[in-house]
């Protein structure tokens, strides 16, 4: 039985003056005509705008090609889809019959569509502002672990350059749960740095994306700490 839209539009601190405009953004095209589509063909530029808006502002020296890397670093499908799975959008997917016992509330593509619907509802329902900044109070955690020195290295790895340059012991990834189907797994690791009572927790489909995910949270706690 699907969840209740409005629980989810709660958890997402969002508050819509035309519910329906959520709904559908949550319903899938397995649903028939009435589905999420249009609005996440419309949250797919918006967002690509507002990625793109910031980075420019972020990286002034920065030339168009890296520019255009790192925009695709954050609007990727995995990675919105793991951002969905963060927010447990999958819980609230309108889907269909065959899209339900098939699980496609947890495929990436089904889940990244959702989260450019979400945008492209929020920009007919509130403007670009409202969007603007839910899209980048989404993003933030990985916005603030980017730089040009790393932004090619995945997050696990500027943390142990990190640690390392501190002269410091590598980072410790200890596995808390694994949970769902052997098909349809979701790991929990938890992220511990050396001398400090700091940790972080990541979510992911593999243990490994779990720790990419833990690491980078990390990163960016220590980033906001120096700033």
């Amino acid at each position: 039985m699907t969840r209740d839209p409005e629980i989810l539009c709660k958890k997402l601190g969002l508050h819509f003056n035309n519910m329906q405009l959520f709904k559908m953004a949550l319903t899938h095209r397995s649903m028939g005509a009435h589905n999420n589509e249009r609005l996440e063909f419309l949250g797919d530029s918006i967002l690509g705008f507002v990625v793109a808006e910031k980075l420019h502002k972020m990286f002034p020296e920065a030339s168009e090609g890296v520019l255009s890397r790192l925009r695709a670093s954050l609007v990727n499908q995995g990675a919105l889809a793991d951002l969905a799975r963060k927010l447990n959008i999958g819980d609230y997917l309108i889907l269909g019959s065959g899209e339900l016992k098939s699980g496609g509330f947890r495929r990436d593509s089904i889940l990244s569509d959702a989260v450019e619907a979400i945008i492209g509802a929020l920009f007919k329902d509130q403007g670009i502002e409202i969007c603007r900044q839910w899209v980048l109070d989404m993003l933030q955690d990985k916005l603030d672990s980017l730089s040009l020195d790393n932004w090619q290295k995945d997050p696990k790895t500027q943390l142990q350059e990190l640690m390392q340059s501190k002269k410091l012991d590598l980072p410790d990834y200890t596995l808390i749960t694994m949970s769902g189907l052997p098909h349809e797994q979701t790991f929990k690791v938890k992220c511990t740095i050396p001398l400090s009572d700091k940790s972080c927790i990541g979510s992911g489909v593999s243990r490994k994306k779990a720790e990419q995910d833990a690491a980078e949270q990390m990163l960016a706690l220590l980033k906001r700490e120096q700033s």
